[in-house]
């Protein structure tokens, strides 16, 4: 039975403005308009969203699953259109860059709203938490082409971001990764690489809810030293960007199974293919062989997220919340002052004093 989520923003609240060092959050450059009653504002819309928007989403979703038709993913009924209004809400960019259209505000305080989103639907939620990650990486090691290309709109939520990392023989063990990466003849002033090879365990590696999604892949290039120290990243988006940033030609990636993944059916788990036919062309992101370290960026980013507030604080508060109404709810036995009969079968006689509670 699906449970309705409420989120708590009077706790949420409480940690924020009593707990934290509040004040000193305040006094921080960019941070003097951190009022309370931002604060205050924020939680509850949010909480309003999660609670309204997304949650409802939750159950059917799971149910019903994420669909791959052809070399595309269907996500469940609701999605797509759940994602557009989070996207015209800016909930994606609460704590983005200004520079690149973000609203620059705390960290701690999109925490929190990263709760409610995972804690209404995680499968719903893995998707823009994958595409903040991604913003950390390009911010912190990509190019200055690579921000003015990519980051507005990833800020913004118009495309999404992914992290491709683990391949079908290697597993966990990044020192194994064979996907491979050549330079190709350069015709401007962006060295373009052609990669090739398979990741799994994708999420949200195809999906119908953005126009555009931007792949972080690891991959070697022909002269790499063997090992982990021979890895580098690589930015490849499912469509060509144009130097004026409109969209061009489909890229070589293709999507080519999802995964059923317990719990989180409605994401798309995806199985991804580079470069299975004339190539999928990539960017080189910061300087060669040093692609493991930059992806950490992302890596820490999201495991921040699953561990801190979002995932956890967030499934447990609502099975917390879950649990204590259902036990509100349920009725165990007869109240003491019943004078219900009580159930057939059951010998009064024999045993009076569990036929008065309907035992």
């Amino acid at each position: 039975m699906p449970l309705d989520y409420v989120a708590p923003t009077r706790e949420m609240r409480f940690v924020i403005e009593e707990l934290l060092a509040y004040k000193k959050l305040c006094s921080l450059p960019g941070c003097e308009d951190f009022s309370s009653d931002l604060v205050g504002a924020i939680l509850e819309e949010a909480g309003k969203f999660a609670g309204g928007v997304v949650s409802p989403l939750n159950w059917p979703a799971d149910r019903e699953g994420a669909r791959l038709e052809g070399d595309g993913v269907k996500t469940p009924k609701g999605f797509k259109e759940a994602y557009a209004q989070f996207v015209e809400s800016g909930w994606n960019g609460l704590s983005g860059n200004t520079d690149f259209g973000g609203q620059g505000l705390p960290e701690v305080l999109a925490t929190a709203v990263n709760e409610m989103w995972h804690a209404a639907s995680m499968s719903f939620a893995l998707c823009p938490m994958l595409t903040a990650g991604a913003i950390h990486a390009i911010e912190h090691h990509g190019s200055e082409d690579q921000k003015r290309l990519y980051l507005s709109k990833l800020v913004s939520g118009e495309w999404t971001g992914t992290m491709n990392l683990t391949e079908p023989q290697a597993g966990s063990d990044l020192a194994a990764v064979a996907t491979k990466a050549w330079p190709m003849p350069s015709g401007g002033a962006t060295q373009s690489y052609c990669v090739h090879g398979t990741k799994i365990y994708i999420t949200y590696g195809e999906h119908d809810m953005a126009e555009n999604i931007v792949h972080l892949v690891l991959a070697r290039l022909p002269d790499a030293p063997e090992g982990v120290k021979g890895i580098s990243l690589f930015l490849v988006p499912k469509f060509l960007v144009n130097a004026d940033g409109s969209l061009g030609a489909r890229n070589d990636v293709r999507c080519v199974s999802i995964e059923h993944k317990l719990g989180i059916h409605g994401s798309p788990t995806a199985v991804m293919s580079f470069g299975e036919g004339s190539g999928a062309l990539g960017e080189l992101v910061g300087e060669p062989n040093r692609g493991l370290e930059y992806m950490f960026t992302m890596m820490n980013h999201a495991r921040l997220q699953v561990g801190r507030g979002a995932a956890c604080a967030g499934l447990c508060k609502r099975s917390n919340s879950g649990s204590r109404d259902g036990a509100r709810r349920r009725e165990a036995a007869h109240r003491v002052s019943s004078r219900r009969a009580p159930y057939a079968g059951v010998d009064a006689g024999a045993n009076p004093g569990h036929a008065g509670l309907g035992l």
